[in-house]
């Protein structure tokens, strides 16, 4: 179940540069540390849905209705350029004190969860990754499935958590450039702007 083979495999998936790692990122960059780690909580949680989809077996139902694929499919397309559009927009300053309010915080955890709940692939994704690991023949696939989905969680806020420390090193040259600011502002809104483009050019 927890072999070696699904841990390695699991780290190098999650470690691939997607739109939760973009987005945690960039918010390491511009709010600091601690956001970074309400974003990538936002990101991890955002997979739930999509593990549950697979583990309850809902997940055969999107890979099959076209219908209900292409409507979770636009409606992550149309976040993707929103954020991208307001990320072109944002004309504030890089947060310097890196602290976040409250109310901040629960908007980043809920701009990351939309992020990767409205994206359909996870769930194809995870229909055809997670059975894989599961040992043939045994009488708990269900408990299996579920172990596997949450060692796949923990290694995803992990990793994700560590993309935003990593951007936070970076934040003081950053925030000393007002140049570089415009420019890493440009570039995050592009990126979202193309995973957006990439997503709405998804077949099933």
């Amino acid at each position: 179940m927890l072999s070696l083979d699904f841990l390695i495999t699991s780290f190098i998936v999650v470690l691939i540069p997607g739109t939760g790692v973009v987005f945690t990122v960039s918010t390491g960059l511009v709010q600091g540390r601690k956001a970074s780690i309400f974003a990538a909580l936002g990101c991890t949680a955002g997979i739930v849905p999509h593990l549950l989809a697979t583990v309850l077996g809902l997940a055969a139902i999107m890979h099959t209705s076209a219908l209900a694929f292409q409507a979770l499919k636009y409606a992550g397309v149309a976040y993707l350029f929103y954020i991208a559009i307001a990320t072109w927009r944002d004309r504030s300053a890089f947060a310097i004190d890196g602290t976040a309010s409250t109310t901040t915080a629960i908007g980043l955890v809920l701009k990351a969860f939309l992020l990767n709940i409205l994206n359909p692939k996870l769930t194809i994704f995870f229909l055809a990754f997670l059975p894989q690991f599961v040992q043939p023949g045994t009488t708990e696939p269900l408990f299996q499935l579920l172990i596997l989905s949450a060692t796949f969680m923990a290694m995803t806020f992990a990793v994700f958590v560590a993309y935003g420390f990593l951007a936070h090193v970076f934040r003081n040259a950053v925030i000393e450039s007002p140049r570089v600011q415009a420019w890493l502002r440009r570039g995050f809104a592009t990126t979202f702007a193309g995973l957006g483009a990439n997503l709405a050019l998804t077949e099933k």
